[in-house]
């Protein structure tokens, strides 16, 4: 490694460890944080389970958990906003093949040792067949395989104001976490592909902010918006009726993944946050601008005075393919942006 190299190296190193606490100031210092991921999947041309049996992108993930594992202050969750592996398997068996080997994968990896909570949230990779569409045997298989990684019961089961075709309610539901209150989302559920369960989520959030909740996150492998306007998210008019819930309680914002790239955005231009991270690995979309190019992770921090902050972290993606090895020196993580997602009327 030649001299500038290493000065390179030092510096990232320098950059990220002052960067992850640059809103800490002693007057208003770190209560608690969380870490957003996803898309880490490799593409359907490089999927090869006898070599990387989890088909994830593991030079990416192994730098992300690498990182994380070092964040000062450690951040309390890493919500893994779904399409963590290839999937798309009518195949049960090779499914939970599949996600046995990526949960093998994090349970060996120094984020789960520095003792991180894993919060895994399913995307359409995990639960979809080869026509695009979520079937019950998949789901049965996620629950089974990410038994550990599911923090919550109490969601939506079938039928009811949501009109679901199966038992939602370890798919989608929510926690507390100190003054949070955190949704986390099934996307694609069994009959109703590219939806949530909205009525569910109203009265969740503001059963929520009745309680004494102060803020409120979302959390779900597709956007509510798609980061070009697109059809790359949730279906009318479901995604008005999730959004309305969202703003009528005040909550900070949502965060997902399946747009692969990192984008953030007011879709009303005031109140709750549209926070896209689906830059963790899978190639990027076609249409991203050349500053968006990076491989990365957002962190969502929230302070003593309740202020809530926003940060993408990333890296430049390899010269020699995606899912090449992206050495530290050579592809540094730097704090990409910055922003306050407190809620403001």
């Amino acid at each position: 490694m030649n001299t500038r190299n290493i000065l390179a190296a030092a510096f990232a190193a320098a950059f990220l460890s002052i960067s992850l606490v640059s809103c800490q100031r002693a007057s208003d210092p770190v209560e608690y944080s969380f870490v957003v991921i996803g898309c880490n999947r490799v593409d359907k041309a490089d999927v090869n389970t006898s070599t990387n049996p989890s088909t994830a992108n593991l030079a990416q993930l192994d730098r992300t958990y690498q990182e994380i594992a070092t964040m000062t202050p450690k951040p309390d969750y890493l919500f893994f906003a779904g399409d963590m592996i290839f999937g798309y398997e009518m195949d049960t068996t090779k499914l939970a093949a599949m996600l046995a080997a990526w949960r093998t994968h994090w349970e060996a990896s120094p984020a789960a040792k520095a003792g991180i909570t894993l919060v895994a949230i399913p995307g359409n990779h995990e639960t979809e067949d080869t026509g695009k569409r979520s079937f019950p045997a998949a789901e049965v298989q996620w629950l089974k395989v990410m038994a550990p990684y599911i923090r919550g019961n109490n969601g939506p089961t079938a039928h009811g104001a949501d009109s679901l075709a199966t038992d939602q309610s370890r798919l989608t539901y929510s926690f507390n976490h100190k003054d949070a209150h955190f949704v986390v989302m099934n996307t694609d559920p069994v009959g109703q592909d590219s939806h949530v369960p909205a009525h569910w989520i109203a009265d969740d959030l503001a059963n929520a902010r009745k309680a004494g909740a102060k803020h409120l996150f979302a959390i779900g492998h597709k956007p509510a918006f798609a980061f070009d306007g697109g059809s790359g998210g949730l279906m009318s008019p479901n995604r008005g009726e999730f959004w309305a819930g969202m703003e009528a309680n005040h909550a900070e914002a949502m965060l997902s993944a399946h747009n692969h790239v990192y984008r953030r955005f007011q879709p009303h231009h005031s109140g709750t946050w549209m926070v896209i991270a689906g830059n963790g690995g899978s190639p990027l979309e076609k249409e991203v601008a050349a500053n968006e190019h990076f491989y990365g992770y957002t962190v969502v921090s929230v302070l003593k005075s309740g202020r809530v902050i926003s940060k993408s972290y990333g890296r430049d993606l390899p010269a020699e393919g995606y899912a090449a090895p992206a050495p530290t020196q050579t592809y540094p993580t730097t704090l990409r942006d910055s922003l306050e997602i407190t809620w403001k009327d």
